[in-house]
């Protein structure tokens, strides 16, 4: 009888730490989906559009608590829906806010008439694009209600706003704030 004891009780801690371990996975994978719901996502760049301050393949980091409690300002790296195919992310400069007024002259971006200073394009110019099918864009553009300009860092490789127009700020899916790989180009993300 007590070897049967002994047998109850070991195949008891099995279980115990079976279920322990179980339940430490199921933990993990919910803090995981809950951090990547609420907090940040990961996303590797598939094109130039960003190019030099992100280069294609490169892997940032977007957080999403910064947009809880405020808006898009000028100059952030955000990640939104593709207007044009809402399954996919894009990530692109806000250039403009919700009632500024973007113009484009002789290459350069104005936003309410000022010239912006743009040392993240490397002097590339920034000139109207074709539009998308359905999207009529004219110069000067106010950016309407709740919906902001943006665009890529690499302006002669980049379908943004001057492409498929202003986009909805509910759209946003949060704002690209660190590289992280590959390691020789990690830092945060100006």
């Amino acid at each position: 009888m007590y070897s049967g004891d002994h047998a109850t009780k070991g195949s008891s801690g099995m279980l115990r730490k079976f279920l322990s371990l179980i339940l430490t996975i199921v933990v993990i994978i919910v803090v995981s989906i809950l951090l990547r719901t609420f907090v940040f996502q990961a996303y590797e760049i598939p094109s130039g559009s960003m190019e030099d301050t992100i280069m294609t393949g490169d892997m940032v980091f977007s957080e999403k608590v910064s947009y809880y409690f405020d808006e898009p300002e000028y100059k952030d790296i955000v990640t939104f829906a593709d207007p044009q195919l809402p399954s996919r992310t894009l990530i692109k400069r806000v250039i403009a806010t919700e009632g500024q007024t973007v113009d484009l002259k002789d290459g350069a971006v104005y936003v309410d008439g000022r010239k912006l200073d743009e040392p993240y394009t490397d002097g590339k110019q920034s000139y109207p694009l074709r539009n998308a099918s359905g999207v009529d864009i004219t110069y000067p553009y106010t950016v309407p209600a709740g919906c902001i300009w943006v665009m890529g860092d690499n302006r002669g490789n980049s379908q943004d706003s001057r492409y498929f127009g202003a986009i909805p700020v509910d759209t946003v899916t949060g704002k690209a704030v660190f590289k992280y790989w590959p390691f020789d180009h990690a830092g945060a993300l100006e």
